[in-house]
């Protein structure tokens, strides 16, 4: 039988792209072997307010820590969640359905304060709003697979252990992917689209695309999915 999947590192609080790639996989492997990257989307991510958009982003221990993996990182202040809800409580709660989703994102945050790992917050997140967006992929991690070395060695890997016959990927991977590599393993590549997307009814003008996908969610509320590629 055919089965596509995507392997990505995980991301706090993701755009809205990165949910469209789970759902168009049937398994969405999260990346977490590899190194953390500092100022990335591993601990950080943007949301919109009346002076423009402004970035989110979890505390994390990186000193000494420069090469270690992203499922090594750990949480520096636990004080982190209470600050990210009130932030977003105060620029959404005039957005159309924040009332409807606000008693879940505030309890998700509550519980984010006793996680001390940057990849069990991503990973709880990423749960959360793949229900609020009734997404039904398969979440699982690289660390459930063996990993040789190599970039695309790995990738070509999981893609074998999950049975893959195909693998999706983000735009950007097409300048690093040995191709070759997935041929020999009869695994086809395609890559993501993301310039399609249509706007939707956005607090705060000029629209942007490049926000959290909790962004859509409290604006768009049920009919978030309309506004995304996938379905």
């Amino acid at each position: 039988m055919a089965k596509r999947i995507a392997i990505v590192q995980s991301s706090y609080i993701p755009w809205k792209g990165y949910f469209d790639l789970i759902r168009a996989v049937d398994e969405f492997v999260l990346f977490d072997d590899v190194q953390f990257t500092r100022r990335d989307w591993r601990n950080r991510n943007r949301i919109k307010t009346a002076g423009g958009s402004t970035w989110l982003t979890v505390p994390v221990n990186t000193k000494g820590q420069y090469h270690s993996a992203i499922r090594d990182i750990t949480i520096s202040d636990p004080e982190w969640a209470s600050r990210h809800w009130k932030t977003i409580a105060a620029n959404y709660a005039r957005a159309p359905y924040f009332a409807t989703y606000a008693p879940a994102v505030e309890r998700l945050y509550a519980e984010s304060r006793h996680a001390t790992r940057l990849s069990a917050v991503n990973h709880a997140w990423i749960q959360a709003l793949c229900e609020a967006l009734n997404i039904r992929t398969r979440l699982s991690w690289s660390m459930d697979y063996e990993l040789p070395p190599g970039r695309t060695e790995r990738l070509v890997s999981i893609c074998r252990q999950t049975g893959a016959t195909a693998y999706l990927t983000g735009p950007s991977a097409s300048g690093y992917i040995d191709r070759r590599q997935f041929e020999e393993a009869n695994v086809q590549i395609a890559y993501a689209d993301y310039s399609a997307y249509p706007e939707y009814p956005q607090l705060f003008p000029p629209f942007d695309h490049r926000v959290s996908v909790l962004d859509l969610i409290f604006n768009a509320g049920p009919g978030a999915t309309r506004y995304m590629l996938s379905f």
